[in-house]
């Protein structure tokens, strides 16, 4: 299902040839993923990963591949992209924008696996990006609450899923009410999911696709974390804590952060209810298989957090 655009073998070995100089003896597609296409691409002596951007335009594939090359230089967990001779980072393959990165061992885990040593793991390691990214010019997110206003504006029409629309918008603007616009902000992973996380026993081995990166608010970033690691079918308070812990020694929160966790919590779950319904579920009505990307799990996250409560919440993380 990741493979949104084939590779033909003979434009691939020049590609490569052109940008590094060495000959493919081998390449497949992953099945893995949903919005890119992805290659495991192998040479005489190493193997590669080589990703089509589909929907980014060129310029926004080069400023991310540049900014993966920045936190990758500043001990961040993630492989740098490999540069073409002329310091290209970005190239053209099959008419869309490809980069190549070295290839990573490791797997992302399910979510039974995931630990609370786990947990603690990656929230160091989000950390890490954040305090490497503190000093970037970075660019707005395309998830913002005003681009999240005209997803609903998608969902009231669509005859499927317009009677979704009114809850989620009163829910988006009792949320936007509550949540401090002081929070600190720089950049933003925006992403870090279960399969955006590579795993050797219990060690990261890289984080991946920084897409969705953008500047924006720390406090939520880490929201976004602890519900795709913390939630299997309900939250997992101790995974929960567990990575606010890990977050904590490499960047401590300060109080008026923790005091506005549940809020971006909040926030984040329900950004992912809008965009899966916009993106997954509106475009599968009727069209065939795709990539499951289930928006009530996202749904039913934001109504465990409401159930809990903004003290049990804290008491639970910080108590």
């Amino acid at each position: 299902m990741a493979i949104f655009t084939p590779v033909d073998a003979e434009e691939l070995a020049r590609f490569i040839h052109q940008a590094l100089g060495e000959k493919v003896v081998s390449y497949h597609g992953i099945e893995a993923g949903s919005v890119n296409s992805n290659f495991a691409v192998k040479l005489q002596g190493r193997s590669l990963f080589l990703r089509l951007y589909e929907e980014q335009e060129f310029s926004g594939a080069e400023r991310e591949a540049k900014l993966v090359a920045t936190l990758a230089a500043r001990e961040v967990p993630t492989p740098a992209p490999l540069a073409a001779p002329d310091g290209a980072l970005v190239g053209v393959l099959s008419s869309k924008p490809a980069a190549l990165f070295p290839w990573r061992p490791g797997t992302s885990t399910c979510q039974a696996a995931v630990s609370p040593v786990r947990a603690t793991a990656v929230g160091r390691a989000l950390a890490q990006v954040h305090r490497a990214g503190l000093d970037l010019t970075l660019w707005p997110s395309r998830f913002g609450e005003v681009e999240l206003e005209a997803r609903l504006e998608r969902i009231g029409a669509d005859r499927t899923f317009g009677a979704e629309a009114p809850r989620l918008r009163a829910a988006l603007a009792q949320i936007g009410a509550s949540r401090d616009r002081s929070l600190p902000r720089g950049l933003v992973h925006g992403d870090l999911f279960r399969d955006n996380v590579l795993w050797e026993g219990d060690r990261i081995t890289a984080l991946l696709d920084f897409e969705s990166a953008s500047e924006g608010v720390l406090a939520y970033d880490l929201a976004v974390t602890m519900l795709a690691f913390g939630y299997g079918d309900t939250l997992e308070l101790p995974l929960l804590k567990a990575m606010v812990r890990g977050y904590e020694a490499e960047r401590p929160l300060d109080p008026k952060e923790r005091a506005g966790l549940f809020a971006e919590a909040r926030a984040a779950a329900l950004r992912f209810t809008i965009t899966r319904i916009t993106d997954y579920a509106m475009r599968s009505a009727g069209a065939g298989p795709r990539v499951l990307k289930d928006w009530r799990r996202f749904q039913a996250r934001h109504d465990a957090l409401v159930a809990l409560g903004a003290e049990g919440f804290q008491a639970a993380l910080f108590g």
